[in-house]
């Protein structure tokens, strides 16, 4: 699945074998098929394929479901590692938000998915597949018979640290004849890696651009995201204000609310001071708590209270409903949950040989 239309054409053509193919293959591919169940292509040519190729590169090994209808996977690769994607429901539809890397090495301090650091890179078929079966377990098809709406680049991992395989993601998510997902139905978050946020804007893709800021301050910032020791928030922002120039798309910053840490009205004011009149809007969001830092969220009253500041500075600005508090809903946490099951069984099946 790493390949384009246009490259899968050209390989089957190498081989020869007939161009319209591709066009089967990769349709049947992101339709969530395996190999063995296209029924269009001779059992010769399947068996083929099955020998050189991986199919459908990732598993879903579980799922856990919210009370408020928010779903959370867990995918197993081929090379045994895992990953998580979310799945969240809203009135116009199903929105995603998938993992680009196993494990993450910006080393924020709110969040789970870092805590063991980077283990690789994901393959552009890794982010696909995570999309392709999940709307295939809604039942969804390609094209205008997909369940999922929009995708979301803000699961476990950064991104534009995986640049080029993110990239090659973005094309193939929205080709003709597969899933076909409007790069303006696609968001990506990223913690501030201000080189590929220039270098993005030249892609030519026309994505949503979203910045996880947390902080106004580039001193506090640092306490908790390490990348703000290279990049500063002025930085980023001319980085953005590039970005809005080149695509036209306005550009959106991410806040997480930390009690007694970014919460308060001298935060509120530094925000109104840093983007007033800019093309941009904020998403609060309550933090997640995870439980190996000492970091808590805001109370409902505080958090509706800044945006209350922020709206009446004049800045656009939304808080995210709260979605999977209830299935460890922090990025990495359902993984490492996970993982830990399995080494603590294995220490128990160790102890019970033993005696």
């Amino acid at each position: 699945m790493n390949f384009s239309l246009e490259e899968l054409k050209n390989n089957l053509i190498q081989r020869g074998e007939k161009p319209f193919r591709a066009s089967q293959i990769f349709k049947s591919l992101h339709s969530g098929l395996n190999f063995c169940d296209m029924t269009d292509v001779s059992k010769e040519f399947r068996a083929k394929l099955n020998e050189e190729f991986i199919d459908q590169p990732v598993e879903i090994v579980e799922s856990v479901k919210s009370v408020d209808g928010t779903e959370k996977f867990l995918f197993k690769l081929p090379d045994g590692n895992l990953i998580e994607s979310v799945l969240m429901k809203y009135k116009y539809g199903y929105t995603i938000c998938i993992s680009t890397q196993v494990g993450c090495r910006m080393g924020c301090a709110f969040c789970a998915s870092g805590l063991d650091g980077l283990v690789r890179n994901l393959e552009p078929a890794e982010m696909l597949g995570q999309i392709i079966m999940v709307n295939k377990y809604l039942g969804g098809g390609i094209a205008d018979k997909r369940k999922i709406i929009n995708v979301v680049l803000m699961g476990s991992g950064e991104p534009l640290d995986n640049y080029d395989n993110t990239i090659k993601f973005l094309r193939l998510v929205s080709e003709k004849g597969g899933i076909n997902i409007s790069p303006r139905n696609v968001s990506l978050s990223t913690s501030g890696l201000v080189p590929q946020m220039y270098k993005l804007a030249e892609e030519n893709i026309d994505i949503n651009l979203t910045v996880s800021l947390h902080f106004p301050f580039d001193d506090e910032r640092k306490e908790i995201m390490p990348i703000a020791k290279a990049y500063s928030i002025n930085e980023i922002l001319s980085a953005c204000e590039n970005y809005f120039n080149k695509t036209g798309r306005r550009y959106i910053f991410e806040y997480v609310l930390i009690n007694q840490k970014n919460d308060t009205k001298r935060h509120a004011d530094k925000l109104i001071e840093l983007f007033a009149g800019k093309p941009c809007h904020v998403n609060l969001i309550r933090l997640n708590e995870v439980k190996e830092n000492q970091l808590k969220t805001v109370t409902d009253k505080n958090a509706y209270r800044f945006l209350g500041l922020l709206e009446k500075g004049g800045l656009s600005a939304t808080l995210r409903r709260r979605m999977g508090a209830d299935i460890e809903g922090a990025c990495g946490q359902l993984r490492r949950r996970y993982i830990n099951d399995i080494k603590n069984n294995s220490k128990m099946e160790d102890n019970y040989e033993k005696n």
